[in-house]
């Protein structure tokens, strides 16, 4: 199936305009020239909406839409865990950790780990997570997003994969994160009504009446695709077992992610003050609810749609990566443009807020301390030749890196959980546990990454969620022990929580409670 005009005028269109708001809302005023504050936090002065539209713009990407797709199709509702509880992970982490964050007035998650435990701890994160986003991230959203532009366009992966690329480049390294957090608001927009148009099409085509019949028709027909807690004889319990996605490692997992990832806690670094940032954050929260509705239940209609010859059900049993893209295909003309400018959208903005986190880590906690005391538009210009390069390398990183495993989305939780349990137990540790030293710090991060490796080959058939959060026990309890086992850290050191204001407005808490009683509603439903 390939694009028609009315496809390709949509497509463009979306392109052309999202280029021109990028550069609009770049410019400075006449005789200021782009500081690191502007650069990298948006001049601290990002509204509750960019925040929240930028943070779901920003996650939901190839990954996301593609992998779980992907995994509605193979496995079905419960992939919705990593979505739904993501929502009660944000509402926590703006009440309780944005406000460590915002008193320090830190640039990175690196910078508060020098803050809290000394330059080494944070030059070994900073390696890592260069390498991590450059690696892993950028590579997974590059290939997978590659994927579906080649099944609807015939283009080689290589060829889609750079188009994507370039396109990301062009409009976020000149404008930084002001450029990328105000055109997501378009991206958000175009993400979730291109989704919802896919779910309506793939429900509507089922036989039943209309698309809402449709859905009843699925839930009828396909009930273990509806079941959000697996039972053990579920071919895909290894990689959300059942009661554990509750009770295990996908805490760990989302905490890691959400709360202490510089590439998606930025936007609130760049906040106008500490409400906004909190704000914005429950509007994510609300936001997330609805994601597995326009991601995963597509991919659940697509069974019976390949099963009725509909959809090429040879391809999708080979690789259920493949289920988005044949959906795309299977959209009629001008919607088909539509949902393709979503899949684009998608891409290119996880890719550009990837970028800009690579760039600022690189440059404000690695390159900074080895060149200080430099004018600020030569820190700009290295954080812009640090994000394109990173980019270049995730090029020809992603097919050899991502493109020979199964799916793509399991596999970044997989390679993120290596280390997840010592990234969540260094902060928690070091926000409320005054004792926690530097050694007990790096007791966590290598230890974790050691007992994961030992544990995944030691231990194979041990789901990787229920591993996490063994790790997680076990290296909570050693960096504690540690920590009182040597010197203490410095007074000034530690987080001083009798300073840090807690409370949150009306709003904010009314948002927080109707996310979280709706959140229980569909876990009491789909049990």
């Amino acid at each position: 199936m390939t694009l028609e005009t009315i496809d390709i005028v949509i497509i463009a269109g979306y392109a052309i305009a999202l280029l021109g708001i990028a550069l609009f809302v770049s410019r400075e005023p006449a005789g200021h020239a782009k500081n690191t504050e502007d650069y990298f936090l948006a001049g601290r002065a990002l509204p509750w909406w960019a925040i929240g539209a930028s943070l779901i713009a920003s996650n939901i990407s190839a990954e996301q839409i593609i992998g779980q797709s992907g995994q509605g199709y193979a496995v079905g509702i419960a992939i919705a865990a990593y979505e739904w509880q993501a929502a009660i992970v944000l509402i926590i982490v703006a009440k309780y950790f944005l406000p460590i964050f915002l008193k320090r007035k830190i640039y990175t998650m690196p910078q508060f780990l020098d803050q809290r435990y000394g330059h080494g701890v944070k030059t070994l994160m900073s390696v890592f997570w260069v390498a991590l986003y450059t690696a892993v991230n950028l590579t997974t959203v590059l290939w997978l997003g590659g994927l579906a532009v080649t099944s609807l366009t015939g283009w080689s992966v290589m060829t889609a994969m750079a188009a994507l690329a370039g396109f990301a480049a062009l409009y976020s390294l000149y404008g930084g994160l002001k450029a990328v957090a105000l055109t997501d608001i378009i991206q958000v927009v175009i993400l979730i009504l291109g989704g919802f148009a896919i779910t309506w099409i793939a429900l509507d085509a089922l036989p039943a009446d209309g698309a809402l019949g449709g859905l009843s028709f699925l839930m009828q027909e396909m009930p273990g695709h509806f079941e959000m807690i697996l039972d053990e004889s579920n071919p895909a319990y290894s990689d959300l077992p059942g009661i554990w996605t509750l009770l295990g490692g996908l805490w760990v997992l989302h905490f890691s992610y959400w709360g202490f990832n510089q590439y998606i806690i930025q936007r609130a670094l760049g906040a106008e003050n500490l409400g906004e940032a909190q704000k914005g954050l429950a509007f994510a929260a609300f936001l997330k609810v609805l994601v597995p509705f326009i991601v995963v239940i597509p991919g659940i209609a697509a069974v019976i749609l390949a099963q009725q010859g509909l959809l090429d059900g040879a391809a999708l049993a080979e690789k259920s990566d493949r289920t988005y893209g044949e959906l795309m295909s299977f959209a009629p003309a001008g919607l088909r443009g539509l949902v393709f400018a979503a899949l684009i959208a998608a891409v290119v903005s996880s890719l550009a807020s990837m970028m800009n986190s690579i760039s600022t880590i690189f440059t404000m906690d690695l390159y900074k301390s080895w060149r200080p005391a430099q004018p600020e538009q030569h820190y700009v210009m290295v954080g812009r030749l640090a994000a394109f390069a990173a980019m270049v390398i995730a090029l020809f990183l992603a097919r050899p890196f991502i493109g020979g495993f199964e799916s793509g989305f399991q596999t970044v939780q997989e390679y993120t959980g290596f280390i997840a349990p010592g990234i969540v137990v260094v902060f928690l540790l070091g926000f409320f546990d005054r004792k926690m030293n530097a050694v007990g710090a790096f007791t966590a991060l290598l230890g974790s990454l050691a007992v994961n490796i030992a544990l995944k080959f030691g231990m194979p058939d041990v789901p990787f969620i229920i591993r996490i959060w063994g790790v997680f026990v076990l290296t909570i309890i050693a960096a504690a022990v540690v920590s009182r086992m040597t010197a203490p850290p410095a007074e000034e050191q530690t987080v001083k929580l009798g300073d840090i204001a807690f409370a949150t407005t009306m709003l904010f808490n009314t948002l927080a409670m109707l996310t979280v009683a709706i959140l229980v509603g569909l876990y009491v439903w789909l049990w």
